[in-house]
């Protein structure tokens, strides 16, 4: 296991190398305060010290420096070389180990990977469904849902970590807002720890929801989309074109999902978690949040879905002929398109 973490890590640090200068200083120093306490393995109850941050935060900046123009390298076990993308493989054979490895690209086209202990797989449909506990090897970015083809990983300790974060975040605004709510829906300040843990357990059919959406966006799309996104790196257009995704996946899974269950903790967290783009090319669907708010009724939410999932696919579907016909010039379309047709 060792030998196989130290092979995935090295890969995660030539990753973050190249790309850790993507994030602003603000994000960049947040990420990287949750990596040094996933590295040290701290309990979140435990205060972090700053200079032993910033002694940590220099080594690795330092460690950067040395390795950000290697290659990363395949992954090798029991004599035999994998691709270092071939996930499916791979896992062939670690399952009977129980681990779970995963490879795949982020935003501004970022390799990300991570090796984790397997709690449970099991097959949903046509859908092949890891979740992981402790994580063995990772990047600086650490997504609680991954999927690549027709395979979904949940990483639940990433997702643990996130809420944690969360609610640390939620110490520095008083007001209230869809994450106080969603938070107020559990007990933090008495048990904190059963309060974490319960709300990563209904959390996590929140991220699998959406990474399903996700596969079933990326058979409406097709390989096109994905070709297109290649050519959209560290740009505006690529955040935008993601939050369209983002959207269609959302209407097809995760928001049907969530109004049938209508767990208001759920809701509230879901809201809390928009991103702040797709906020501003949707803001129907904050509207709908606002008046689920005011008297918890569904209604408006799903009127908005159908609609809501036939613009964004149309929208996309045009995004992607606008990069057929204008190349490496279609960001600037690609941008006008999207703000003429806010939702």
């Amino acid at each position: 296991m060792k030998p196989l973490a130290e092979q995935v890590q090295r890969n995660c640090h030539i990753s973050d190398a190249q790309y850790a200068g993507n994030y602003t200083l603000c994000i960049y120093l947040l990420k990287m305060r949750e990596f040094y306490r996933w590295e040290k393995q701290l309990p979140f109850s435990r205060k972090l010290d700053n200079n032993d941050i910033g002694q940590w935060l220099t080594r690795r900046e330092a460690l950067w420096d040395s390795i950000d123009e290697q290659p990363q390298l395949n992954i090798h076990m029991d004599n035999q070389s994998y691709d270092l993308f071939e996930s499916e493989k791979i896992n062939q054979q670690l399952t009977p180990q129980q681990l779970v490895y995963s490879a795949g690209y982020g935003l501004y086209g970022k390799p990300v990977f991570f090796l984790g202990e397997l709690l449970h797989r099991e097959t949903l449909d046509d859908y092949t469904l890891y979740i992981s506990g402790r994580e063995l090897a990772r990047d600086l970015a650490a997504p609680p849902g991954m999927s690549q083809g027709k395979t979904v990983f949940i990483r639940r300790e990433s997702l643990r970590r996130f809420i944690w974060e969360k609610y640390e975040e939620s110490h520095w605004h008083k007001q209230q807002n869809p994450l106080s709510r969603a938070l107020g829906c559990y007990d933090f300040s008495h048990q904190p720890e059963e309060a974490l843990e319960s709300m990563t357990d209904n959390e996590v059919d929140t991220v699998l929801q959406h990474e399903i959406g996700e596969i079933r966006a990326g058979k409406i799309l097709g390989e096109q989309w994905e070709e297109m996104l290649i050519h959209l790196p560290q740009s505006q257009a690529e955040i935008m074109a993601r939050a369209v995704r983002d959207n269609i996946a959302d209407c097809l899974s995760t928001l049907p999902n969530l109004i049938e269950n209508n767990k208001a903790a759920a809701i509230h967290f879901y809201f809390a978690n928009i991103s702040s783009m797709r906020k501003m090319i949707f803001p129907s669907l904050m509207d709908a949040y606002t008046h689920w708010l005011e008297n918890q009724h569904t209604e408006k939410l799903k009127a908005l879905l159908d609609r809501a999932s036939e613009h964004w696919v149309d929208i996309a579907r045009q995004m992607i002929r606008l990069h057929q016909q204008q190349g490496e010039n279609s960001h600037s379309h690609i941008e006008t398109l999207i703000k003429s047709n806010y939702l």
